[in-house]
């Protein structure tokens, strides 16, 4: 093979997705078959599998226990609103950016008591091991799963407040910036680093994707005069959503 020529799987591979992009091969159809894949392309039975691999990696494909392989209905992305906090208001992030889009969205949530680990740890500026308050979320859109979060807080600064349960309480509910300010700890910096990385199995279970999917994952973390006191890890399936940021400028 010379530089620059595809292994002949990326090639079928890329052949039979072109069909699928641009509707030769429609949602629901039944992918051709290992046999037909090997007869129209010329490559062998594992060039063949390998190629379906890659497009079953990809989403594109699944498949039917005793049926085949059948190309999957494609969503049209919509927007996850990134914003910053909202100081103004007094809501938490996502209950204010479904409010501006008119969509109707809910969450469940679950705090327990735990340990930093040293990823957690390094990002809240506290030693590993600490104890923080590990705060779990599941979003949902029209009752359709569209996030999941996770959030950290170290328990030094909300332990033994009114505010040491983000979602119980007086101002349960009601997003980090006005938890906060309510102890006299004023928010003022937010930052979120976005990635990608294949979702883990126990998130698509949750977000109802398939093993390969995408995920987007968004470290946010809430700083008061340079002091982190809030950060989360923000994931979102990238197959269905994108991270839509409104950046204002001062």
């Amino acid at each position: 093979m010379t530089f620059g020529e595809q292994p002949a799987y990326l090639r079928v591979a890329g052949d039979l997705r072109k069909k699928i992009v641009d509707g030769r091969l429609p949602p629901h159809t039944r992918l051709p078959s290992q046999a037909r894949i090997r007869e129209e392309y010329g490559v062998s039975d594992t060039v063949a599998l390998e190629a379906r691999k890659v497009l079953m990696a990809e989403g594109l494909v699944e498949g039917r226990s005793g049926s085949g392989t059948y190309v999957r209905e494609r969503p049209v992305p919509r927007r996850v609103a990134r914003s910053g906090f909202r100081p103004e208001r007094g809501a938490t992030p996502f209950r204010q950016e479904q409010a501006d889009a008119g969509a109707r969205g809910t969450w469940e949530s679950s705090s327990e008591q735990a340990e930093a680990s040293d990823a957690v740890a390094g990002r809240l500026g506290i030693e590993p091991g600490d104890r923080v308050m590990r705060t779990t979320y599941l979003f949902r859109e029209a009752g359709e799963p569209m996030m999941l979060s996770t959030s950290w807080e170290p328990l030094a600064l909300t332990g033994r407040t009114p505010v040491m349960l983000p979602e119980e309480g007086p101002l349960g509910g009601m997003g980090v910036v006005e938890r906060m300010r309510a102890i006299d700890v004023i928010v003022d910096n937010v930052t979120e680093e976005v990635g990608a990385r294949p979702g883990l199995a126990e998130e698509l279970v949750l977000l109802g994707g398939v093993p390969g999917h995408v995920v987007l994952v968004i470290e946010r973390t809430y700083f008061a005069s340079g002091r982190p006191v809030e950060t989360a890890d923000v994931i979102i399936p990238a197959d269905r959503y994108r991270a839509a940021y409104h950046l204002p400028v001062k």
